[in-house]
């Protein structure tokens, strides 16, 4: 999956005709990360992929799901796929990856004990969560315009809102913190 990671962040970038100088522009992301990127000799961590998922205008989840088989009406466990940002200690299941006329999908992500994610903006403008917490306890924090609000949640918690600006994600626990996060486009 990441050698098809690798091929379709530079498909993306050439399509639009972008030199990695302007994609670096774009994005904050040095251009010999992005080569690295390209090439399949780094992998990108979630902040990373969520600055190029902006800059194509792309869901994380969306882009995962261009480098995967088309996937079936039924998403067996066993063929979920799951992608892991070991610096991060962010594990993220396509539990019903994005398929052409829905607008919705439904990931499983896990954080470790100390996790905190921070993300530059939405990779699509107004997109909508639902976060409902399965295990332990997870911080979040929501910019929408001027203000930043931070909500912690427990286990049964779920957390609802539409992201505009800056988001950051946080194990808030001793223990790792797994969620359910819906994701339904605008």
């Amino acid at each position: 999956m990441e050698a098809r990671l690798a091929r379709r962040l530079a498909e993306l970038r050439t399509g639009r005709g972008w030199s990695l100088d302007e994609l670096a522009g774009r994005t904050g992301v040095s251009r010999s990360t992005l080569s690295r990127l390209e090439r399949g000799e780094l992998s990108p961590t979630a902040g990373v992929l969520n600055k190029l998922c902006a800059a194509y205008e792309h869901t994380m989840s969306r882009l995962l799901a261009e480098v995967e088989a088309r996937p079936a009406h039924l998403v067996r466990a066993a063929e979920q796929s799951v992608w892991r940002d070991d610096a991060s200690g962010f594990v993220r299941r396509s539990v019903s990856p994005p398929y052409p006329g829905l607008r919705g999908e439904v990931v499983e992500a896990t954080l470790r004990p100390g996790a905190d994610i921070a993300y530059d903006g939405p990779s699509v403008a107004g997109l909508e969560q639902h976060i409902w917490v399965l295990e332990g306890r997870l911080a979040v924090s929501v910019r929408d315009g001027g203000r930043e609000e931070t909500y912690e949640a427990d286990a049964g918690d779920c957390l609802r809102f539409r992201l505009w600006g800056r988001t950051r994600f946080r194990c808030a626990g001793q223990d790792a913190v797994r969620y359910a996060l819906l994701v339904v486009l605008p």
